[in-house]
């Protein structure tokens, strides 16, 4: 995962995004995310605007590795406005290193194909509820919560909470609503 100011600077990187292009966090914070995509932005500056005004959107990129390589990868994003600042957080749905392409071999989504309390958690994940406090919300046990997430991300084929969320979000299955 990737935090993202409106200038496209990195704000906030996590290990799995450190890993998977080879820099260190002090080498991307305060970096246009642009400088590593292969042949420049993905988008001019007035698309990046209408972008932002988006609840969430997908794409595509080749990304430029540390060791000079190139990685594919298949995002979500989902622009907030945090502390009076607009920030975009990216989740990588899956990568492809080297110029192979991405296989589309994950189940499609259909908000049938989950049950109306998981959709409900994954919405509550969205939103940055951790289990116990979703468990509070929903008046369940926390076990519970476990096992409704560990269900959809079966039914997703999704390796992490943060991959649910943003496969949910990128499909449309799940929407956050703003205050």
């Amino acid at each position: 995962m990737v935090l993202l100011d409106d200038q496209r600077r990195h704000v906030e990187v996590n290990g799995a995004y450190l890993q998977l292009l080879g820099y260190r966090r002090s080498a991307l914070l305060g970096r246009p995310v642009y400088d590593l995509v292969v042949g420049g932005p993905l988008a001019t500056t007035r698309e990046w605007r209408a972008v932002l005004r988006q609840k969430q959107f997908t794409g595509v990129a080749s990304l430029v590795r540390a060791d000079g390589g190139q990685v594919t990868v298949e995002f979500a994003g989902h622009p907030e406005i945090v502390t009076g600042k607009q920030l975009v957080l990216f989740v990588a749905l899956r990568a492809s290193r080297g110029n192979r392409r991405l296989r589309d071999d994950t189940p499609a989504l259909r908000s049938g194909f989950l049950t109306n309390r998981e959709l409900e958690v994954i919405a509550l994940l969205a939103l940055g509820y951790t289990g116990p406090e979703i468990a509070d919300e929903l008046q369940l046990a926390h076990n519970t919560i476990r096992t409704h997430v560990r269900n959809a991300m079966d039914k997703l084929g999704t390796r992490s909470r943060a991959q649910l969320v943003a496969k949910a979000l990128a499909e449309g299955v799940v929407w956050i609503r703003r205050p």
